[in-house]
């Protein structure tokens, strides 16, 4: 028996906001169209319309408390039991969620040639499930886990069916969906849940995705700086940039006189740096863009 706890909602646009004007999108097709190379850096706020949850609110700030951080999940028995609960009965509605609009329109903008990388914050896939091929995955994948002793690579779907057998009292549970494949668990007492070992020599299973207090995979980064650098404009969609590790392109961008555009609801640490802000909900726009350069609307 599987975790109670429903598929994701997919939502095409936040209800209490109107559409993106006809001025909005024609300031965004001009963007687009002077620079037709575009490096496209995308966070959480895409991701929302498939149902999966952000961190950050329109100020930047924690909705929730922080994700777990790196030292404290290979130091604490007790930080494990807690990730590994909330993943196992969050991680089937994870799983299930499907593209939405913003992930369709930057495959179709990525299908005409307007897209030359796209690097996403994101771990779900989704841009890939869209059919997106020019993606790094910046912050990894949490389809995939890796043994922290022995290197270990593994597939998370088959860690779901070990952590079910081995903790048959979460099964019933009932939860709301949290962001990254959580579920919130806060008040559960959780010291009788078992964490599953590394199959091939028994050691620490993580996802294979950056916690807070990892630094990025340096061969990622570097394949994101050159695509930067061979781009003509760098479009920021759905985030904050309040993460370093994605500021970081926004600021070279500046830096290397390349212009910065904006698709997001809120503030972002990258506002002094743009030269075009939308703050509008990201899936409607890039819609209505796509569409747009298509010739269909």
């Amino acid at each position: 028996m599987s975790p109670r706890l429903d598929p994701p909602t997919p939502v095409r646009a936040d209800p209490g906001m109107p559409p993106p004007s006809a001025t909005t999108i024609d300031a965004l097709a001009d963007f687009v169209t002077r620079h037709p190379r575009l490096f496209v850096l995308t966070g959480a706020g895409v991701s929302t319309g498939s149902g999966i949850p952000d961190y950050r609110d329109n100020g930047g700030a924690w909705k929730r408390r922080p994700p777990v951080q790196f030292q404290e999940f290979v130091d604490l028995a007790a930080t494990r039991r807690r990730y590994w609960a909330r993943s196992l009965v969050g991680w089937r509605a994870f799983a299930a969620a499907s593209p939405n609009l913003a992930h369709l329109a930057l495959t179709r903008l990525e299908r005409t040639g307007r897209i030359i990388q796209l690097v996403t914050q994101n771990v779900d896939r989704l841009h890939q499930r869209a059919g997106s091929n020019r993606v790094i995955d910046l912050h990894g994948r949490l389809d995939r886990i890796t043994c922290l002793d022995c290197g270990t690579p593994g597939e998370r779907s088959i860690l779901q069916a070990r952590l079910e057998a081995a903790n048959t009292a979460f099964a019933g549970r009932a939860a709301t969906m949290a962001p990254d494949g959580d579920a919130d668990l806060e008040n559960d007492d959780l010291a009788g849940f078992t964490v599953p070992d590394c199959p091939a020599c028994g050691g620490l299973l993580k996802p294979d995705v950056v916690f807070f207090g990892e630094n990025v995979p340096p061969k990622r980064v570097e394949n994101a700086r050159d695509a930067l650098a061979a781009s003509d404009a760098m479009l920021v969609v759905g985030s904050s940039l309040m993460v370093f590790s994605g500021f970081r392109f926004a600021r070279l961008a500046a830096e290397i006189g390349l212009p910065v555009a904006a698709i997001n609801l809120g503030r972002t640490r990258a506002d002094d740096l743009l030269s075009l802000k939308v703050d509008t909900e990201c899936g409607a726009a890039l819609d209505r863009l796509a569409r747009r350069l298509d010739g269909a609307g």
